[in-house]
């Protein structure tokens, strides 16, 4: 199964490979791959250890290196045939990248003595296997996540209240005491109901203040939604999901979603699909001995065979 991914994967890599000075999106690479666009991006990422945003600006400034090395043609021009939508987009993107200019990249590339071996690389880790070498404070609780034990289960629609927070995903807090407060005056309390949150928007992918989260409270069959203030309402989608007890400080979450879409996801017969993942939270990680938070993961899945609509 993981050799499956990683084909598929590659079909992408290959794709971006020849037509990275074209306008890619995120739609068009997920269908490449036939993996569902609410996923496609954490599975690329647990593949390849970057994500596709990344790997496309990484291909086209390797295409603009070439040029400014082997051309004569003006940094405008080489911008533009390289995919990038502006000259001053470009030269951020290569400083950011090289330390330097283009301009002040090809002056060098023209000195023999230069070798692009002595640049300072500003690389993003190639796989998981290799974040874990070099952050050993994660060593223990990657090799916990790889042995992980996912069971699937099928769930009803639920019926939630939310409120709804843009920011950081580690700064929900609010949100959550928004709509603690209201269901308390509800009766809806944790021994009678569960509370979910859903992340909305990859972080990967969205600039870190404008990712949406919500904060969510199952509701009972007969509760009236009329006269409220501060809360939506909607339904979650019932299916089936692969579950994961996760049990650690929350800045860890990224790393086990990371690792349930790129170690069991590819061999578990499953794919995911555009439902959103859920995280039934179990406790008050605030009020907890260790600071921890104890999160039930739910990732939306269908079987492998089961191709997404066109």
């Amino acid at each position: 199964m993981k050799h499956e991914y990683a084909d598929r994967i590659g079909k992408v890599i290959a794709y971006i490979e020849e037509n990275s000075s074209r306008k890619l999106d995120l739609d068009a690479l997920a269908g490449v791959s036939n993996f569902s666009k609410y996923h496609f991006s954490r599975i690329f990422a647990a593949v390849t250890g970057v994500t596709p945003a990344a790997y496309v600006t990484r291909k086209r400034l390797e295409n603009a290196v070439r040029l400014l090395k082997d051309t004569d043609r003006t940094v405008l021009d080489i911008a533009h045939s390289c995919g990038f939508e502006s000259l001053s987009t470009f030269n951020g993107v290569f400083k950011r990248r090289h330390g330097k200019s283009p301009s002040e990249l090809r002056r060098e590339l023209q000195d023999r003595n230069f070798s692009l071996g002595d640049r300072k690389k500003r690389e993003e880790p190639s796989s998981s296997y290799e974040y874990d070498e070099s952050a050993g404070n994660v060593n223990h609780f990657l090799r916990r996540i790889w042995s992980m034990n996912v069971t699937l289960k099928e769930l009803s629609d639920l019926e939630v209240a939310f409120v709804r927070h843009t920011g950081s995903y580690l700064e929900t807090g609010r949100a959550w005491e928004t709509l603690g407060s209201w269901a308390g005056r509800n009766g809806l309390t944790p021994e009678r109901q569960q509370f979910i949150g859903i992340s909305l928007d990859d972080p990967s992918l969205v600039d870190e203040f404008t990712c949406r989260y919500d904060a969510c409270v199952t509701l009972p069959p007969d509760f009236e939604r009329e006269g409220h203030t501060g809360v939506s309402f909607k339904k979650l989608e019932g299916g089936s999901y692969g579950r994961y007890a996760f049990y650690d400080t929350v800045d860890k979450l990224a790393l086990a979603y990371a690792n349930l879409y790129g170690n069991w996801l590819p061999g578990s017969g499953y794919e995911a699909d555009d439902r959103y993942a859920l995280e039934f939270c179990m406790n008050d990680p605030l009020r907890d001995p260790e600071g921890k938070a104890k999160v039930d993961l739910y990732i939306p899945v269908r079987p492998k065979d089961e191709l997404i609509p066109l």
